[in-house]
């Protein structure tokens, strides 16, 4: 019985162990299945920020995007080049114009203003020197108030006494003079700039134009600036070489994406400069050239005739010579006969020393 018992309580043990460690081990997997889950949340968590991040970075560099997108690079130099289709309709457009080509650089001048404000600062100034001159010679007339025009501290003593008493002084005269002239000086050396500003050409302000009136960037009251013709100034300097300047083959790759429009065209100063030169070098060569060849031909005939034909070839060469530098250059009249002078000397000494009998 004893034994039985034993064996009994043994086997309770056992079982009472068993489920012990049946309990504990779920437990265990519970735990450990929490733990996971929130280790994943974590994970979660952290990426969701990630993700805001990139989110938030990209609505920032969105705009740059858009911009880029606009004016995008292209081209075989991988420029960017601002075209004019893609600019807001209005003043964006057309300052994007104006500013595309030097040759559409055309405002207004405003020079009937500038005269009125000038008139206007001048008819003043001449008020005041003349209130000026009568104070002067009124206290030139007063024997006690003379030393008042000879002695600059007794003149402005007097003058801070009847300032004090309200009346109207020199000095008041004076400091209204210096305002004046100081604006009117400055107003007539910017009209003296304005002045030096040359016209356009009427080419260019002919292709300005029609822009205008095909495009119509802006109301009709604010766009008809563009009729004062006589009053419109370009900031582009002149040059010698301008009729060159609508030619296909002086406009670049850049220049070309500026604008879609078939009636928009640009071009490239260097192109034209380059071009422009070959031509001078070729007509000097020629000037210089073709006269001599000329007269040592006739030099070989050895007649009277001959002689006359050679002074006439010479006529003829120097005439040429001064219209091909009032032409291709911008000599000044004395310059232009200086040099005239100079060629047609050259060719009278090759007369001379040919041997023409």
């Amino acid at each position: 019985m004893a034994q039985d018992l034993e064996k009994d309580n043994d086997t309770e043990l056992f079982t009472q162990s068993t489920l012990s460690t049946t309990i504990a081990e779920p437990r265990r997997f519970s735990t450990l299945s929490s733990v996971i889950t929130h280790i994943n949340e974590f994970a979660k968590s952290i990426l969701n920020k990630e993700k805001e991040l990139d989110i938030e970075q990209q609505e920032q560099t969105q705009p740059s995007d858009e911009n880029d997108s606009l004016f995008p690079v292209g081209g075989s130099n991988n420029t960017r080049v601002r075209q004019l289709e893609k600019c807001p309709q209005g003043y964006p457009r057309l300052a994007a114009y104006n500013a595309s080509e030097q040759n559409f650089m055309l405002y207004r001048g405003f020079s009937c203003i500038h005269a009125r404000l000038l008139l206007n600062l001048q008819s003043d100034i001449q008020i005041l020197e003349r209130e000026l001159d009568e104070l002067d010679h009124f206290h030139d007339s007063i024997s006690s108030a003379q030393i008042r025009l000879q002695c600059r501290d007794t003149d402005v003593y007097k003058c801070k006494e009847e300032k004090e008493a309200g009346k109207r002084t020199r000095a008041d005269i004076l400091e209204e003079l210096r305002v004046k002239v100081c604006q009117y000086d400055e107003l007539l050396v910017k009209a003296r700039e304005l002045v030096s500003f040359q016209r356009p050409t009427d080419r260019d302000y002919q292709s300005v134009r029609n822009w205008f009136h095909s495009k119509a960037p802006l109301v009709e009251e604010e766009q008809a600036y563009i009729l004062w013709k006589e009053d419109i100034l370009t900031l582009r300097h002149g040059r010698e070489w301008a009729s060159f300047d609508g030619l296909w083959l002086f406009c670049t790759e850049d220049q070309r994406r500026k604008s879609t429009d078939q009636q928009v065209y640009y071009f490239a100063p260097s192109r034209v400069s380059k071009m422009v030169n070959l031509i001078i070098t070729t007509v000097i060569f020629i000037l210089l050239a073709a006269p001599v060849l000329s007269m040592y031909q006739l030099s070989c005939l050895k007649s009277t005739k001959a002689m006359f034909a050679a002074i006439g070839v010479l006529m003829v060469f120097t005439l040429l010579f001064a219209g091909a530098l009032s032409v291709l250059t911008k000599a000044r009249r004395h310059e232009l006969f200086a040099v005239s002078a100079a060629y047609c000397a050259v060719l009278v000494v090759f007369i001379g020393s040919s041997n023409f009998s």
